[in-house]
């Protein structure tokens, strides 16, 4: 099939541009702004007294529905078109903003992230559908640079926000931003943003879909059930690791077998293309790590209000948009494996140097090491993004974009489930000793986390029992940080070796006769 130029003028694609950038912005700042609230929700005076587990599967529901829903969105949208399942993503984002935001207990509030994860997941390659179809090829890297930068904004913009909500009103504040976001951005794109759809409409993948959701849930519980019973022989942590290992391996090889997959494994032949997504899942199993046990040493440990937090965070988020046009340039000059590789061993050294990081650690030294780990980011994650873009056919513009942002969220899953369950089970080996003398049932309710441990101590008086979690809990995430480190310096050997010198860039894209529908 042949792509017919239907390219609209070009004040029109910027409005579009502007309507889709800007709904993306909402996608992001929720992948931040529930960190803030953490601290909160797990306080069992001021929230929902939530316990580890139950925090690692709030920030993980979202991730593993957008990684999993990514596959059928992005066939929906070549079927049903790209516009109609960006709206219903909307929709979908905005009512389960409003679940959460009431949540009154912590299950409502997992299943209402995971809801919002879906939601994510119909807006994502919808999106770049769209710009792919609404864009001629020499503007359209252009364009897809623009909608990319979105998660600077996002990510900056989401601690602090969240910062100042958290600090005047309750937690649950921090997801009633989305809905003006939502009604801005359904205004836009039922007036200016057009409907493409392939004209040869491929199959949803109902199978493909359930088996890798159940895949990485099970995976994801089990790693999680382990911080909770520290100890992997128990049944119900070694069997859904297991369960969850035999599903994503049954969903790679129906994919395989598929005709019309909609996660293509067949793109891993290129080496390229393999070490790419790999370095990325790396990265991203690192960065969610590192933020969810940030938001309660800042929080907890040393005291910090919500906003205060958010603007600790802010120098990484300055980083980030500071060095992904850098690494774009760098690249085109030294190459993807150099430039990429070398910002992710900068990573890792960075959270390595999160050991220094104690309760009385200078303020300044926390935001240098958050600065330079994010220019870091930024000089890994743009030029790798392109670099693996570069092979994906554009004759699977919507499911096929989708596999690049899965691995990175299912990364991020991992990362809150392994990182997550090495810091509870890190933590409480090194509080033990101070609960010991505790009575029993003291005993078993300071025992999940920092949070609660604080609290048991307030209610008894007892100073020292706070200092103690504070102490306990810095040396947990000191082990914590060093396995995210470890992470990312091998992402960076794949880097180096798969692009140290010029290869194949994989499968020549086909072109798919695309309609836009009029608006």
């Amino acid at each position: 099939m042949t792509v017919r130029d239907l390219s609209t003028s070009v004040p029109r694609q910027r409005r579009v541009l502007s309507v889709l950038v800007f709904a993306a912005v909402l996608i992001w700042i929720d992948t931040t702004i529930l960190g803030i609230a953490l601290e909160r929700i797990a306080d069992p005076r001021t929230g929902l007294g939530a316990t580890p587990g139950q925090l690692q599967w709030a920030v993980g529901a979202y991730a593993l529905l957008f990684a999993t829903a990514l596959f059928a969105a992005g066939a929906l949208g070549d079927r049903y078109g790209h516009r109609t399942i960006l709206v219903l993503g909307l929709l979908c984002f905005g009512a389960a903003s409003v679940w959460a935001a009431w949540a009154g207990d912590a299950t409502g509030l997992i299943l209402a992230r995971g809801l919002m994860g879906l939601g994510g997941a119909m807006m994502m390659p919808t999106s770049m559908a769209i710009i792919g179809a609404t864009f001629p090829p020499e503007r359209r890297a252009g364009a897809i640079a623009a909608w990319s930068a979105s998660s600077g904004v996002g990510v900056a913009v989401g601690p602090l926000l969240g910062g100042v909500l958290v600090d005047h009103f309750w937690w649950g504040s921090v997801f009633l931003v989305n809905l003006p976001v939502v009604a801005l951005a359904l205004a836009g794109i039922a007036f200016v943003v057009p409907d493409p759809k392939l004209a040869a409409r491929r199959r949803p993948d109902p199978i493909g879909l359930v088996l890798s959701t159940a895949g990485l849930a099970l995976l994801a519980y089990g790693l999680i059930e382990a911080g909770q019973d520290t100890d992997w022989a128990r049944t119900r942590v070694w069997a859904p690791v297991l369960a969850g290992l035999a599903l994503i391996a049954a969903f790679t090889v129906f994919e395989w077998r598929s005709p019309e997959p909609s996660f293509d494994p067949r793109l891993f032949r290129n080496g390229r293309f393999s070490a790419g997504n790999l370095a990325l899942g790396a990265l991203f199993f690192g960065i969610t790590g590192q933020m969810f046990y940030g938001n309660f040493y800042l929080q907890g440990a040393r005291g910090m209000t919500a906003l205060e937090t958010g603007l600790a965070f802010l120098p990484g988020a300055v980083g980030l948009a500071a060095g992904s046009p850098l690494g774009a340039r760098l690249a085109r000059r030294h190459g993807v494996g150099l430039v990429s590789g070398i910002g992710l061993l900068v990573v890792a050294a960075a959270f390595f140097a999160n050991l220094t990081f104690d309760v009385d650690t200078p303020l300044a030294w926390f935001c240098t090491v958050g600065f330079v780990s994010g220019v870091a980011m930024g000089l890994a994650i743009a030029p790798t993004v392109a670099a693996v873009i570069a092979v994906l056919p554009v004759d699977r513009m919507g499911a096929g974009s989708a596999v690049n942002n899965t691995v990175r969220q299912v990364g991020s899953v991992l990362g809150i489930a392994l990182l997550g369950t090495i810091l509870t089970t890190a933590y409480r080996d090194r509080i033990a000793p101070a609960l010991a003398s505790l009575p029993a049932a003291a005993r078993d309710a300071a025992a999940p986390s920092a949070e609660h441990t604080r609290a048991v101590a307030d209610a008894l008086q007892r100073p020292d029992l706070a200092d103690s979690a504070n102490e306990s809990f810095v040396a947990a995430m000191h082990v914590t940080a060093a396995f995210a480190s470890l992470a990312l310096v091998l992402g960076a050997a794949l880097l180096l070796v798969a692009f140290r010198r010029r290869r194949d860039p994989g499968p020549s894209p086909q072109t798919p006769e695309v309609v836009l529908e009029s608006v």
